[in-house]
C-alpha cells in the first residue's frame, strides 16, 4: 500500500497527551500552522468550554484558527501554501455525522482519504482509539465507535507517519509496528 509521507497520525485515548504531542509536531515542521478544530462550542456544557479554553491558551498565539463548521474534505483540497495543518480531533468530527446514512458516510469518508493521500504539504490528524473500553450499550455510540475505529484504520494504513500517544507516552508505531494491512489470515490458511 502507497503511504503518504506528509500525513501523520497521532492516535491514543482520552486525556494521554495527544493533543500535546501533535502541536509539538506541527511546531517542528517549521511551517505556518493552521489547526482545524472540529468540536463545537456548546454554550450549555462548561466542562467542555473549558476544555476548548485549555486548548486554545494552549496554542501559540500565531497560529490561524479555523472552528466549526469547517469541511474537510474542501480544506483538505485545497489547503493553504506551504502551511501545516493541524486537525484535532477526528472524533468530535465524526460525531457530526452520526445521522448521516451508511453509504453517504462511506463515500464522504472514502472522498476524504483520497484528497489526503493526494496532499504535499504536512497534515497531522489527532484521533481517540475509543474501541479499547466495554461496547457502548446504545446503537449511536456503536456507531460512532466502528465508524472512528473504522476511519483511524484506513489512514494509519496510509500515514507515513503513525503515533500513540498514551499514559503521557509517545510510541511511533511505524518504527516500532507492522501494519495490519500486510498481513491477510487467508494467507496463513491450508488449501482444503
Amino acid at each position: 500500500m502507497v503511504r503518504n509521507p506528509h500525513l501523520t497520525l497521532v492516535t491514543g485515548p482520552s486525556r494521554s497527551g495527544k493533543s500535546r504531542w501533535a502541536e509539538h509536531l506541527a511546531d517542528q515542521s517549521g511551517l505556518p500552522v493552521l489547526y482545524v478544530a472540529t468540536a463545537d462550542a456548546d454554550p450549555n456544557d462548561a466542562e467542555w468550554q473549558a476544555r476548548i479554553q485549555a486548548h486554545r491558551q494552549r496554542r501559540p498565539p500565531h497560529w490561524q484558527t479555523l472552528e466549526p463548521p469547517v469541511d474537510l474534505v474542501a480544506l483538505c483540497a485545497q489547503p493553504p501554501p506551504q502551511t501545516c495543518l493541524l486537525v484535532d480531533s477526528l472524533g468530535t468530527w465524526v460525531a457530526q455525522f452520526l445521522e448521516m446514512p451508511d453509504r453517504e458516510w462511506q463515500f464522504l469518508q472514502s472522498q476524504w482519504v483520497k484528497t489526503l493521500m493526494a496532499l504535499t504539504s504536512p497534515v497531522i490528524l489527532v484521533a481517540e482509539e475509543v474501541g479499547w473500553g466495554v461496547v457502548p450499550a446504545y446503537p449511536s455510540g456503536r456507531l460512532f465507535r466502528d465508524r472512528l475505529g473504522e476511519l483511524v484504520q484506513t489512514i494509519g494504513a496510509q500515514a507515513g507517519h503513525v503515533y500513540l500517544v498514551t499514559g503521557g507516552w509517545v510510541l511511533n508505531l511505524t518504527q516500532l509496528g507492522q501494519p495490519l494491512s500486510n498481513w491477510d489470515y487467508r494467507d496463513s490458511v491450508p488449501p482444503a
